[in-house]
């Protein structure tokens, strides 16, 4: 494996390269831009890169799918980290373009509901198509096959375009979050302040069958911050459900709701616990009475006299 190679989501100029660089371990690593996110996960798997950076979540979309999906349902990675980043789009052209010249625009398709109200008060007639990334959709205007892309402002320099129109956004703080993922292995220590990503499939289904489910974080005191639905391909109606969770693996109430869904659960899979993005132990929300850790020794502790009838 080559340990000094982080893989991201290519070209040159996307805001995943953006965000990569944010991370101080990425001063000292060789940045190698990919094709598409299965494309960088897979670097990872093939022990081509130690670790790649993807985009997992927008805050006006939801999930990116074709990250949730590549986790669920390739061989096993982990998430190590997370970085949120601010986004805001520009209009990238080629030198002496207006905007009544656009006929054609390009951008990730996680790009256009950020852009739609935008693009429909300013460019109505113009015709939309994805492509692999905002930088790729901005190297395709340069080559001529697109107009205009929608992209960082960052990214014109690199491809020869300029920002006709910049500070393009439909909702104001817009983010992203991107996970840095490598091979499976230990968790980093609890911070504090800490996030538990699985994937879990429905067993039998039946009324209640989510809420079943939901019910093991519940009754632990386990606030979930996203909860996503993804179908498993073996039909219609056969669903695994993506799970972001409040607190680390190694705190009892998380390892003993863990343990709770692999008890009813045909499949969990751990995605990892890692640390929360721009958050500090002081800023997390205190625990419900009677799901610290220290809440839980006490009652196996007398869980135990009980059974030995020291009561």
């Amino acid at each position: 494996m080559s340990a000094t190679r982080y893989a991201y989501l290519g070209p040159e100029g996307t805001f995943t390269e953006v965000a990569l660089r944010t991370l101080p371990e990425a001063a000292t690593r060789e940045l190698v831009p990919m094709v598409s996110v299965p494309a960088a996960l897979d670097a990872v798997r093939n022990g081509e890169a130690a670790a790649a950076l993807v985009p997992i979540e927008n805050s006006v979309e939801g999930g990116i799918t074709a990250t949730l999906d590549e986790l669920t349902t390739g061989a096993p990675l982990m998430i190590y980290r997370e970085v949120l980043l601010s986004i805001t789009f520009a209009l990238l052209v080629r030198p002496g373009t207006e905007l009544s010249d656009i006929k054609t625009v390009t951008a990730h398709p996680a790009a256009q509901p950020q852009v739609r109200n935008w693009m429909a008060a300013h460019l109505p007639n113009a015709v939309w198509e994805s492509s692999a990334s905002n930088a790729d959709g901005a190297r395709l205007v340069q080559e001529g096959r697109f107009d205009a892309a929608f992209a960082g402002e960052f990214a014109a320099a690199t491809y020869g375009l300029e920002p006709l129109v910049t500070e393009i956004h439909d909702a104001a703080n817009a983010q992203t979050r991107f996970v840095l993922v490598g091979r499976p292995a230990r968790p980093s220590a609890p911070t504090g302040a800490d996030k538990t990503s699985v994937v879990i499939w429905l067993g039998e289904d039946h009324p209640g069958a989510l809420l079943e489910l939901l019910q093991e974080f519940a009754v632990r005191g386990v606030n979930l911050m996203l909860i996503q639905s993804r179908p498993t391909g073996e039909g219609i109606g056969n669903y695994c459900f993506a799970v972001d969770a409040e607190g680390h693996i190694a705190d009892r109430r998380v390892g003993e709701a863990l343990m709770g869904l692999k008890r009813i659960c045909p499949n969990v899979r751990f995605l990892g616990s890692y640390p929360r993005a721009g958050v500090t132990p002081d800023e997390v929300r205190p625990l419900r009475i009677g799901t610290s850790d220290r809440d839980f020794t006490e009652a196996s502790d007398w869980l135990a006299r009980s059974q030995d009838g020291r009561v």
